[in-house]
């Protein structure tokens, strides 16, 4: 295959039942297995061809064609002959298929521009985690704050954490809320509506606070635990939650228990015989140690870290952004 060539991969998945066309822009040559569609576009503007492939216009066309390989392993069932003879909608006009695919490829490399500004952002935090926090044996990071010198002192998260055990119902003040890897304390629209299945009006749910630090004991391991950013709650008794103590601040402990090696040495305490169901108790993950400098160092800590978050976010807002508004053009001006 060589650059400028496309490939059509047969394989479907989330997001492309009908498997993927995509052009080879990365290198000047390469090999693929011989399950993939090789062809050289001709009389049709390449980058046109792109974006075609981009939108589900042509989802119709090989549907009519393909079948599901026989051994039901997610390989659609389509030859080469029977791929090249479905129809594409085009412009008659090459001007015009010039004209949109340059308008796509400016569009694409401002979100590439976004995505790289987006790594490199969070690239940088974790450069940050690794210099401005001690490393394993050490109680002096490598860079700190003009101001603030001295050890940082070893205290056990017992010391620092006390775990909150409030059942209480529901109310409009403590709504029912869900907990994720992905957003933390969530409330449950955000994810899928599950009140219908809550049949018992008296059951009662572990009730949660602004700035706990929470977290779900068998997900741990998936980086399941997080700092309550949304409020005051209640969710699952399944999740453990802690009230942080006034010798440490919730942002600086966040920062800590997230971090993927703290998750690697809390997981030491795993127990249980399935993979999937093997949990780390609160009364042993109240024994993993962590380091603490003084109260002023630990804010001025978690206020940069925080604004650094917010960059982030901002940042991976426009990228989403810049990708719905590629969506409804690809909708808009292809037929």
């Amino acid at each position: 295959m060589k650059k400028g060539e496309f490939a059509y991969n047969k394989s479907y998945s989330n997001g492309y039942p009908w498997g993927a066309v995509k052009r080879l822009d990365g290198y000047e040559m390469g090999v693929l297995s011989t399950l993939y569609i090789v062809f050289e576009p001709t009389d049709i503007d390449s980058e046109f061809l792109v974006q075609y492939y981009e939108t589900s216009n042509w989802h119709t066309e090989v549907a009519i064609r393909a079948a599901e390989g026989a051994r039901n392993h997610g390989l659609l069932n389509i030859s080469p002959s029977d791929f090249f003879d479905t129809d594409l909608l085009i412009p008659t006009i090459t001007e015009e298929q010039t004209a949109i695919g340059s308008f796509f490829r400016t569009l694409d490399d401002t979100i590439t521009l976004h995505k790289r500004k987006l790594d490199g952002l969070k690239e940088l935090k974790s450069g940050y985690l690794q210099v401005m926090f001690p490393q394993s044996g050490e109680t002096v990071p490598r860079v700190r704050f003009n101001g603030f010198e001295g050890e940082w002192q070893e205290r056990k998260l017992e010391e620092v954490l006390i775990e909150r055990s409030i059942l209480q119902y529901p109310t409009n003040k403590t709504p029912l809320v869900s907990f994720t890897v992905e957003n933390g304390v969530t409330p449950k629209s955000d994810r899928y509506n599950r009140e219908f299945l809550v049949k018992d009006k008296k059951k009662k749910y572990k009730f949660t606070k602004l700035n706990d630090i929470v977290y779900n004991p068998a997900n741990l391991k998936f980086g399941a635990i997080a700092r309550n950013q949304y409020g005051d709650a209640v969710f699952s008794p399944i999740y453990i939650t802690f009230d942080v103590k006034e010798i440490a601040t919730p942002s600086f402990v966040e920062l800590i228990v997230t971090s993927s090696s703290f998750i690697k040495k809390s997981l030491v305490y795993q127990e249980g015989t399935v993979y999937e169901r093997m949990a780390v108790k609160p009364e042993d993950f109240l024994t993993l140690k962590i380091c603490l400098p003084t109260l002023p160092e630990q804010t001025a800590i978690g206020s940069f870290f925080r604004s650094l978050e917010e960059q982030i976010t901002i940042q991976a807002e426009k990228v989403e952004q810049l990708k719905q508004l590629k969506a409804a053009y690809l909708q808009k001006m292809f037929v």
